[in-house]
């Protein structure tokens, strides 16, 4: 059974991928209806703030809950409505769910104990980062703009993460600097994306937005050489997912988008 359940892990970004390229294809093929209205689309240079809220999966439930994302993108779509994008995302959340974290550092009454004998204030955070380069498809629909409609895209690039522990006045020697590197679980690998949603291009540069679903799969390890609690080097070969809705703000460079546009 834990066999089969790696195979689906494995397979389930491929399948995503395999299964955005048909709706490529009709993008770029439908010369019937949308031929015209791609000569009139116009080749345009943007970068964009983004922001995210995800749920994970995968190991990445098991050690993390919902999380947020902000980070700055780079587009590039051409005169055919392909797009070009790279981007870097960064990950904020507050909700941990490892059980073991510093339990060897708790006494009794389960609090960690400071350098003067008090109770250390202790906080958790997920932190983190991926970063993607993709390759997509802008299809015009519901009689938008031809440098709007159903954008898709996929990819692929890297992703880290780790617990970020904090100390109030940094008082408890077991958990400062290099100390704390044993308990942040601190793992990156490789990573996919998929994004499904609706960009839209307008005459001005404050008119100009994406939105959508983004899916992320990453296969990553523990970088430590050993966790502290555990007194043991964990080397399992991790499979994190995200997934989402995703909004962001396009900032073209182009001087001003074309106030008419002609449909034949």
């Amino acid at each position: 059974m834990r066999c089969f359940v790696m195979k689906i892990k494995l397979l389930l970004p491929f399948c995503l991928t395999i299964a955005l390229m048909p709706l490529l294809v009709v993008g770029q093929s439908n010369n019937t209806e949308s031929k015209a209205t791609e000569a009139e689309a116009e080749a345009m240079w943007s970068i964009y703030p983004s922001f995210s809220w995800q749920w994970p999966g995968g190991d990445l439930a098991d050690q993390f809950g919902s999380s947020a994302t902000i980070g700055p993108g780079f587009f590039h779509k051409t005169a055919s409505n392909w797009i070009f994008n790279a981007d870097i995302n960064f990950i904020f959340g507050n909700v941990i769910r490892e059980d073991s974290l510093i339990q060897n550092l708790i006494n009794s009454d389960g609090f960690v104990i400071d350098d003067q004998g008090h109770f250390a204030e202790v906080s958790f955070f997920e932190r983190g980062f991926y970063t993607t380069f993709r390759v997509g498809k802008v299809i015009p629909v519901f009689g938008s703009n031809p440098n709007s409609g159903l954008l898709l895209m996929a990819g692929a690039g890297y992703m880290q993460h780790k617990i970020n522990i904090q100390v109030k006045n940094k008082a408890a020697s077991p958990l400062k600097d290099d100390y704390k590197k044993g308990y942040d679980r601190y793992s990156n690998g490789f990573s996919t994306v998929q994004f499904v949603g609706y960009v839209y291009h307008g005459e001005s540069r404050l008119a100009n937005f994406f939105a959508g679903v983004e899916v992320v799969q990453a296969w990553t390890q523990n970088r430590r050489s050993m966790n502290f609690d555990t007194m043991r080097r964990d080397d399992k070969h991790r499979f994190d997912m995200l997934i989402g809705p995703k909004i962001g703000w396009i900032i073209p460079f182009n001087k001003r988008m074309p106030e008419d546009y002609y449909y034949y």
